[in-house]
C-alpha cells in the first residue's frame, strides 16, 4: 500500500497524495486546519488512502470530491461526512450513466496493480452526503476558509476549490496538463468556457490539478479559456468537434 500512493508537501498544514502507478495520476489533497481536515478527492479506491491520511492528521476528515467519477471517489467508503454537489446526487444512488464494467476496465487499464487486488471486488462508492453543496458556500477548517465554487463542464455538478488566502485553487478535472475530456454525454463543453471565465478571474497563484503533471503555472487557465473563446467563435464548441491540440494540453470535444 505503501508504495502505490506518493506523498508531496505543499506547506506544514497541506500535502499531496498521488497515484502514479496508474495511468490517470491522480492527485488528492489533504488540507489541515486547527478544528478539522478536508480531503479534496479520495482516488481511485485501489489501496487504503485512509491509511495514509491517518498519518497526516488527527483531526476529524470531511472529504470532498470535485466530481462523482470513479478516480475520484474511490477512498469515500472510510469517510461518512462528505460532501457532494446538488447536480451529481442521483450519480451516487445507482444513476451512473456508466456500468460498472466499464468502470472496472478504467481502474485496470495501463495500471502496475498491488499485489492482492481483485478488480472483481471493486465497487463504485454509492452513500448520501452529510452535507449537499450548490456553489459559493465555505468550508471552514479552522484558521482555513475554502470556497466551494460550482465549475460544470467535465461533469454537472464538478467544483473546484479556492483558498484565497493562499492563492490555491484546486480543479479537479477542469483545468490540467495533457487531455481535457468533454466528450462524454454528461459533459458540457459550453459549460466548460463558462467555469475557465470564472476562475480566470481569480488571482491564482498556485494550480493543484486532479490528474497528471504537479508543474502547472497559473497561465495555463488564461491559455485554456482564450482556447475555448476561440472554438466558440470558430463554432467548433460541441460534442464531435474533434480533439484540439494546444502543447502542453489538449481537449477532446
Amino acid at each position: 500500500m505503501k508504495d502505490w500512493f506518493t506523498i508531496d508537501t505543499i506547506d506544514e498544514n497541506t500535502c499531496i497524495i498521488s497515484e502514479y502507478r496508474h495511468w490517470e495520476e491522480t492527485h488528492c489533497y489533504l488540507l489541515n486546519g486547527t478544528e478539522r481536515s478536508l480531503l479534496i478527492d479520495t482516488g481511485l479506491g485501489i489501496c487504503n488512502i485512509s491509511e495514509v491520511i491517518n498519518e497526516w492528521t488527527d483531526k476529524p476528515v470531511t472529504a470532498v470530491a470535485t466530481h462523482i467519477h470513479w478516480d475520484h471517489i474511490g477512498g469515500h467508503k472510510d469517510y461518512p461526512d462528505f460532501y457532494a454537489h446538488e447536480a451529481e446526487l442521483n450519480w451516487l444512488n445507482g444513476s451512473f450513466p456508466q456500468p460498472l464494467d466499464a468502470i472496472k476496465e478504467y481502474v485496470v487499464d495501463r495500471c502496475d496493480l498491488p499485489d492482492g487486488f481483485d478488480v472483481n471486488s471493486y465497487e463504485l462508492f454509492q452513500g448520501t452526503p452529510s452535507r449537499v453543496l450548490h456553489g459559493g458556500e465555505y468550508i471552514d477548517l479552522g484558521g482555513r476558509r475554502i470556497e466551494v465554487l460550482h465549475t460544470p463542464g467535465h461533469s454537472p455538478g464538478h467544483m473546484c476549490f479556492w483558498e484565497k488566502e493562499k492563492g490555491y485553487l484546486y480543479t479537479g478535472d477542469l483545468v490540467y496538463k495533457d487531455r481535457l475530456t468533454a466528450w462524454f454525454p454528461s459533459t458540457d463543453p459550453q459549460a466548460y468556457l463558462q467555469s475557465l471565465e470564472k476562475i480566470a478571474e481569480l488571482p491564482v497563484k498556485r494550480v493543484f490539478p486532479a490528474h497528471h503533471s504537479l508543474d502547472i503555472q497559473p497561465e495555463i487557465i488564461i491559455r485554456m479559456r482564450d482556447a475555448f473563446r476561440q472554438l466558440k467563435t470558430k463554432g467548433q464548441l460541441h460534442h464531435g468537434s474533434g480533439i484540439f491540440d494546444y502543447g502542453d494540453w489538449s481537449v477532446w470535444l
